[in-house]
């Protein structure tokens, strides 16, 4: 196996006895990109040069002195809505093509201090806003185990370095499944935090009571891994949770038994491919074998989650998007003849129609004589949904869901449906309208062997509980790792 195809801790296992240098392990990363990039298009740009010149010089401490973080050596990607102080920070827009953040997102700070290396920012949707990293303002990205296919949004920059084996890990953002969705595309681990247990700090906002920074990994160890090296209270965010600090790989290995796993109707109704139903049904029956007890569950509110989703997202997106308007900083249309002309050509030219046809949504939600009837219709409809989960998890530990209704679409395949597009996040939405954790972990392959995620979801702050859960079913069922067939299409 070549070094850019390990996982973080098997690279630290070399490292750790000396039989390898950060250099190596970098370079080996570095191949990788400029074998594959051309192929994936997963970042919009690169820190290669700055990444071995750091490898060099972590090198030289490292030969006075052993690793002080897991972290510490490993090269990583960041999607690109993450700020980062000298290095571009576009959000895959034309708004901020030329936006070079003065600070940094706290993320960004906790994985340097950790000794992680940056290769390179990550393509996404346009401001984070998709669900199949089409609507970036620079590039399509390619799935590595098809690349006629999309690789799911709108993290799917990250999702691909890593199953393209680009990146040991890589950062996404999850409003509404843009982690978890494009883990299951790509057939990586795919993490959405509780929210607030990861800063937003420097994360440029989309939708500010939805969004969560969280991690993408090749196996549930590495998850546990980077997990925590990003979770802890950060002053700068107002949303940040103060809790004492917890090591995610601690308990991995406790095993299911007597633990409940729950199972509800509403997350396999109509619209389920059948392979993605059958090979649930398989990691159902090997949670039994491992003592975990199956139980039944039920939601009453879940169809109205995805209306609520969209109505609550696009008016903070409406709102917290006001800010672009050519002044400040970002674009500026070149022609225009007085403020109102500025305001309206800016944004007509520098957003995408996607980014527009939310705003619009948003804005009109928001709007008099319909704020009562939608906006806060919505938010009353998830504190309904946020209900349900309490009651479900009253009966079991964690619940035992399908990521996405189906693998990997064709690139083109629903951009003139946005309707469709926007059903793809069914199954994901509703853990961030509860804020809840949930992670995306690969269960097998479709007939055309396309990757298909399972999403097991837990109260509030069960991250620990869902990792163990999630690494059980991983290492009995094998499915750790696993490997694209990109050398042959490339």
């Amino acid at each position: 196996m070549e070094l850019s195809q390990k996982t973080i801790h098997e690279i630290n296992d070399l490292l750790d006895k000396k039989e390898v240098t950060v250099t190596e392990v970098t370079q080996a990363v570095v191949n990788r990109i400029n074998s594959v990039e051309k192929a994936t298009d997963a970042y919009l740009s690169l820190q290669t040069e700055a990444a071995l010149e750091t490898a060099k010089t972590l090198d030289s401490e490292l030969s006075k002195r052993d690793k002080k973080s897991p972290l510490e050596g490993i090269p990583y990607g960041l999607k690109d809505n993450m700020c980062t102080k000298g290095i571009l920070t576009t959000c895959a827009s034309k708004m901020l093509n030329n936006f070079n953040p003065p600070y940094n997102a706290q993320v960004y700070d906790c994985l340097t201090e950790a000794g992680g290396i940056l290769l390179g920012k990550t393509n996404l949707d346009e401001f984070a806003m998709g669900s199949s990293t089409e609507n970036s303002a620079y590039k399509v990205t390619h799935n590595p185990w098809n690349l006629n296919k999309v690789p799911g949004g709108s993290s799917g920059g990250s999702a691909v370095a890593v199953a393209a084996d680009s990146a040991y890990f890589a950062l996404g953002s999850d409003t509404g499944g843009s982690i978890r969705q494009p883990a299951s595309f790509c057939g990586v681990v795919g993490m959405k935090p509780t929210y607030g247990l990861v800063s937003r700090y420097g994360l440029v906002a989309f939708a500010s009571s939805l969004d969560q920074i969280g991690p993408f990994t090749k196996d549930v160890e590495d998850c546990a891994l980077v997990l925590n090296a990003i979770v802890g209270h950060d002053a700068k965010d107002s949303t940040s949770l103060k809790l004492a600090k917890i090591d995610y790989t601690q308990n991995l290995q406790q095993g299911v038994k007597g633990l409940k796993v729950g199972v509800a109707k509403e997350f396999f109704g109509e619209g389920l491919q059948p392979e993605v139903r059958q090979k649930l049904e398989d990691a159902i029956a090997i949670y039994k074998a491992l003592g975990a007890e199956i139980v039944d569950v039920s939601f009453q509110h879940l169809d109205y989650a995805l209306s609520a989703y969209y109505m609550i997202s696009s008016a903070e997106a409406s709102s917290n998007l006001a800010r672009y308007d050519g002044i400040r900083y970002g674009f500026r249309a070149e022609e225009y003849s007085d403020l109102v002309d500025l305001y309206k050509k800016t944004r007509s030219q520098g957003f995408g129609a996607e980014v527009k046809r939310r705003i619009m949504l948003g804005t009109y939600a928001l709007s008099s004589g319909y704020y009562d009837a939608y906006y806060k219709k919505a938010m009353q409809v998830r504190t309904i949904i946020k209900e349900d989960f309490d009651q479900a998890f009253a009966g079991c530990d964690v619940l035992l869901t399908p990521t996405a209704p189906t693998t990997a679409f064709g690139i083109g395949e629903k951009t003139s449906s946005p309707l469709e597009m926007y059903l793809t996040d069914i199954y994901t939405v509703p853990v961030n309208i509860a804020g809840i954790p949930g992670v995306s972990i690969p269960c097998g392959l479709d007939n055309s062997g396309m990757p298909i995620g399972m999403q097991l979801l837990g109260p509030i702050l069960s991250e620990e509980t869902l990792l163990k859960v999630a690494w059980a079913f991983e290492n009995e069922s094998g499915l750790k790792n696993l490997k694209a067939p990109l050398e042959t299409e490339v």
